[in-house]
């Protein structure tokens, strides 16, 4: 223990100086040690910064550790934390670590220069160190980059493109970021949080830190398959940052129907087969392959094509069809609608048609029989049964 007990300073900068992986590898090596990524930072009077620093236990027996700061100038305010509470002790296990923050807060008269601020760490059979120089500057520069993470997404105008993107603030203090986009025209873009729905104009992003955003957009419905760009900026006092990502928009195909000329109306006779031309169009940016087709009619009713399916439509192009409507032989007369579909993978499209129905002339004379029966019938019964 006498080793541990003659832990210095020098050894505490040994450690910063070597890598961490080559301590955990080096069964030898035990001791306490205060470590941080950044022994020496700039400041600027009038903010608040926040030194990471980890507490680490190489092969010896968990302990409890007071710590204290020493050499904290006049006027300044020098907190430590852990899990973002003020705390007075830490107690890492053996091969384990303690993450501590130490929180500084630099009054806007102080002097500009250089100041040493110690950290300790306290036990009953030891004690550690560490010397953190600040520096103080009047004025940081605000730094701030923006990182995609993945930059180009591939989809069709109904896909979700959504970008998650690391906004990194390597300013001295917090910084307010707004947001903004450029898209092609009637794409429609907008930020929001991470994890979350609410639409963003702004975010903050603390001294030294990241968080990151995700910017949503939603291409319209009739843009062209290609490749689009979007440029995402973000800006912040004089620092500014910008980022790129692609939308990469397959095409789709997209189905409508009609009768010729646009005519969405037909005739039919009860009990007869009625031919409607239609006219089925793909108005999207992809092809339409193996077109089905199919008819809802009333009850009783049949509805076949000719032919039964289409091979392709290209994009702007049409096709016509033959639609063969039955009526039942009894139907009876008026106006019907019938929807029919065209359908392919990935698009679907239908029309509804109204058809008149007519009843057949047989019908019509039988009728005609049946009424003139009935008038006889009603005649002969008035002279036989007047004269009683």
């Amino acid at each position: 223990m006498a080793r541990y007990r003659s832990l210095t300073i020098a050894a505490v900068l040994f450690a910063l100086s070597a890598p961490a992986l080559a301590v955990d590898n080096n069964p030898d090596i035990k001791g306490l040690y205060l470590l941080t990524d950044y022994p020496a930072v700039t400041v600027q009077p009038g903010t608040t910064s926040t030194v990471s620093l980890k507490l680490r236990n190489y092969g010896l027996a968990p302990e409890r550790l007071s710590l204290s700061v020493n050499g904290v100038p006049k006027g300044w305010t020098a907190t430590l934390l852990g899990g973002g509470q003020p705390i007075a002790a830490a107690m890492p296990a053996t091969d384990d670590s303690v993450s501590l923050d130490l929180r500084l807060d630099v009054p806007k008269d102080a002097q500009i220069g250089a100041q040493t601020i110690t950290i300790n760490a306290d036990g009953a059979t030891g004690h550690v160190s560490l010397p953190v120089q600040v520096s103080l500057a009047k004025e940081l520069p605000a730094k701030l980059t923006l990182t995609p993470q993945l930059p180009d997404l591939r989809g069709s105008t109904r896909s979700n493109f959504e970008y998650t993107m690391t906004i990194k603030n390597d300013s001295g203090k917090k910084l307010l970021v707004s947001l903004a986009a450029d898209a092609p025209r009637n794409f429609d873009t907008a930020f929001t949080e991470a994890y979350g729905t609410q639409q963003l104009t702004a975010i903050p992003v603390d001294a030294g830190k990241t968080k990151d955003v995700k910017l949503k957009v939603t291409p319209p419905d009739s843009v062209d398959a290609g490749r689009y760009p979007v440029t995402a900026h973000i800006a912040a006092e004089d620092a500014k940052a910008s980022a790129k990502v692609a939308l990469d928009i397959t095409g789709e195909p997209k189905l409508t129907l009609a009768g010729r000329e646009g005519l969405l109306s037909a005739r039919a006779t009860a009990g007869k087969e009625s031919s409607v031309p239609v006219t089925i169009s793909n108005t999207g940016t992809a092809p339409a392959e193996n077109v089905q087709l199919s008819g809802n009619a009333p009850g009783g009713w049949k509805v076949t094509f000719e032919p039964k399916t289409i091979e392709r439509i290209a994009p702007n192009q049409h096709a016509d069809v033959q639609a063969l409507i039955t009526p039942p032989d009894k139907a009876i007369a008026g106006d019907y609608v019938t929807t029919l579909t065209a359908s392919s993978k990935g698009a679907s499209g239908n029309g509804n048609f109204r058809v008149t129905v007519t009843t057949s002339t047989m019908w019509g004379v039988a009728g005609v029989g049946i009424i003139g029966a009935a008038l006889l019938i009603m005649v002969g019964a008035v002279a036989r049964f007047g004269r009683r």
